[in-house]
């Protein structure tokens, strides 16, 4: 396969225009620029310690740096996705990439503690390209195998978020946390620069012609036209909430004695992670057969199960690196599905349907990282552990009381309705 021939869009070997599908190759590539565009949002959860060390943050203030960097993507989803309807997606994509090198070196180089939060809102506000990145495999695929090329592409979002906790502690430990930001920023300018020679020219943007403001106009009443929408929307702050509690504050004890892991080690468990997440990539194509809800329902009460082992952390660590596969392989199964359910909805809104969704997976992750290091300066791992089941059972408590109604709803999803 050569960089021509995805580019021509040839059917065989890379991603053609819209109706021919998306390649397995171009599928592969885009879930490795997610997954590289999504770690610069994560990488500092393994590193707070060492942040807060350097650059004399308070430890029960070094939330913030979560917490900005989730503001900055809340933002960039808000503002930026939304041009994926707009705009050619090919060049958004690129262009965000390269620019997401320049608040990595700011972020690598910064000396105080306002400088870090500004380069780290401007990498949240940047790494939004993932969605656009989700929301052009789903137009380039084909119907019946649009949820299989949202799975593929989002395990490299879930890979990217899990592993780059194992990159980060890595490179640290060898280099400082600096080295983390300054190799992140040298490789996503490299992939912008294979991005741009080799994404395919996808379908016309949908809302090509119209204002920026009628843009985010339109954004903002699909919640009002869409129930799915809503509904998965609720699932995502849940979900992500839960996920980020756990990831904010494990580094915490075992950084500390007993256990006193290097960040090499705590970057570990982000490997049995992405295990789970692996074997949740097909729960597209379970959309596609209509299994959504009760995939939804069985997945929500694995994340709830896996707080049971890791609440264990001080009896064996294998009890969490079994937690870590369960949370993650459920969370996984119900992200990919609440995408795919939506995009069917209204493919030519892709951009600003996963735009608005993901808004508030941004706003349960910032909740999560900033209530869980509150948590376990207050009442310890116990506390984290309670706090983590709580959300799980909460998003658990929804999809029982909706069981029915949201039933109807994937149904309708899944029947596309006609472009507006």
């Amino acid at each position: 396969m050569t960089n021509n021939d995805l580019a021509r869009g040839n059917p065989k070997t890379g991603a053609g225009p819209a109706g021919h599908g998306l390649s397995s190759a171009m599928a592969l590539l885009l879930a490795l620029a997610c997954g590289l565009s999504v770690a610069n949002i994560y990488f500092a959860q393994p590193l707070l310690d060492a942040m807060a060390e350097d650059l004399g943050i308070a430890p029960a203030a070094i939330g913030m740096v979560v917490t900005f960097t989730q503001i900055g993507y809340a933002l960039g989803l808000i503002l930026i996705v939304p041009l994926g309807d707009l705009w050619d997606r090919r060049r958004l994509i690129a262009g965000q990439i390269a620019l997401s090198a320049t608040g990595l070196v700011v972020v690598g180089t910064a000396s105080h503690t306002a400088v870090l939060l500004a380069g780290l809102t401007l990498v949240g506000v940047l790494a939004v390209v993932v969605q656009i990145l989700v929301a052009f495999a789903a137009t380039l695929a084909t119907p019946d195998g649009r949820g299989r090329a949202i799975g593929t592409v989002t395990s490299g979002v879930v890979g990217g978020i899990l592993l780059a906790r194992f990159a980060s502690g890595a490179l640290a430990d060898i280099g400082g946390w600096r080295t983390v930001y300054l190799v992140s920023a040298g490789l996503m300018l490299a992939m912008a620069i294979l991005l741009l020679r080799v994404l395919p020219r996808g379908p016309h943007a949908a809302m090509a012609g119209s204002s920026y403001l009628s843009l985010l106009r339109s954004t903002a009443a699909l919640f009002a036209e869409e129930p799915i929408l809503r509904d998965r929307a609720l699932f995502a702050f849940l979900i992500f909430a839960d996920l980020n509690v756990f990831w904010t504050s494990i580094v915490l004890p075992l950084s500390a004695p007993p256990f006193t892991l290097s960040h090499t080690a705590i970057g570990l468990l982000g490997v049995a992670g992405f295990a789970g997440a692996l074997g949740a990539r097909n729960a597209g194509r379970l959309a596609d057969l209509g299994w959504a809800q009760r995939t939804t329902g069985l997945s929500l009460m694995l994340m709830l199960a896996a707080w049971g082992a890791i609440a264990c952390l001080h009896v064996s660590l294998w009890f969490v690196v079994a937690g870590v596969i369960m949370l993650d392989l459920g969370l996984q199964a119900v992200h990919v599905t609440s995408q795919s359910l939506i995009v069917a909805a209204r493919p030519d809104a892709a951009s600003r349907l996963v735009g608005g969704y993901m808004v508030f997976y941004s706003i349960g992750s910032a909740a999560g990282g900033i209530a869980a290091t509150m948590v376990y300066a207050m009442m310890g791992w116990g506390g984290v552990c309670m706090l983590g089941s709580g959300i799980s059972a909460a998003a658990l408590l929804v999809w029982v009381i909706n069981a029915s109604r949201l039933q109807e709803a994937a149904g309708c999803a899944l029947t596309p309705s006609p472009p507006r």
